[in-house]
């Protein structure tokens, strides 16, 4: 299905151009988002006719994205939950998740503006992409951490679940001198 592109497309296309996209792809996500409309002869002439109007208002809505990306450049967002020793999350967090965070540090985004690659399912910082506007992408910090000094020891750059580890081995240290587990030989596990 031809369709003309009424914003910029990532990996499709620019504003204006003519692309062959499948017919699903155009019948439940460009169409229905405003982001394209239907290569017809008559579609194509309108667009040309209000091509100037849709340029000027694609570049005020990108200049005042561009605005909000420099005011919010470096934030870092705070998410509380709940982990195993190792680290690993009881759950995961979503897009929804980061947005919400976002929202209350400052910067009004919807869920669908938050492009996570992979699912976060463990402690530790993350950048993640935020699409203000089709041609402005910002990365916000998201620490997830399991209280509020594990976040702060997280952000100067400290590991936390090596934290674990030094208690383990300093435990370890302390009963190398100790006698065996009767029978078997071996020095106690902690």
């Amino acid at each position: 299905m031809d369709v003309i592109l009424l914003q910029r497309v990532e990996k499709l296309g620019q504003m204006g151009d003519v692309v062959k996209v499948k017919p699903g792809y155009a019948r439940n996500y460009l169409l229905p988002q405003k982001k394209a409309v239907r290569a017809t002869k008559e579609n194509l002439a309108r667009f040309e006719a209000e091509r100037a109007q849709l340029e000027a208002q694609n570049l005020k809505r990108r200049e005042e994205a561009e605005r909000v990306a420099e005011r919010v450049a470096g934030l870092a967002v705070v998410l509380l939950r709940q982990a195993g020793e190792s680290g690993q999350l009881y759950g995961s967090v979503t897009a929804r998740d980061v947005a919400q965070a976002a929202t209350e540090a400052g910067l009004t985004i919807t869920r669908q503006q938050v492009v996570l690659d992979h699912p976060i399912k463990a402690l530790g910082l993350y950048q993640v992409r935020v699409v203000l506007h089709p041609e402005v992408v910002i990365a916000i910090t998201v620490n997830v951490a399991r209280s509020l000094e594990e976040a702060e020891k997280q952000a100067r750059g400290e590991r936390v679940t090596a934290a674990a580890e030094e208690e383990r081995a300093d435990l370890s240290r302390m009963f190398e001198g100790t006698s065996p587990i009767p029978g078997t030989g071996e020095q106690p596990d902690i």
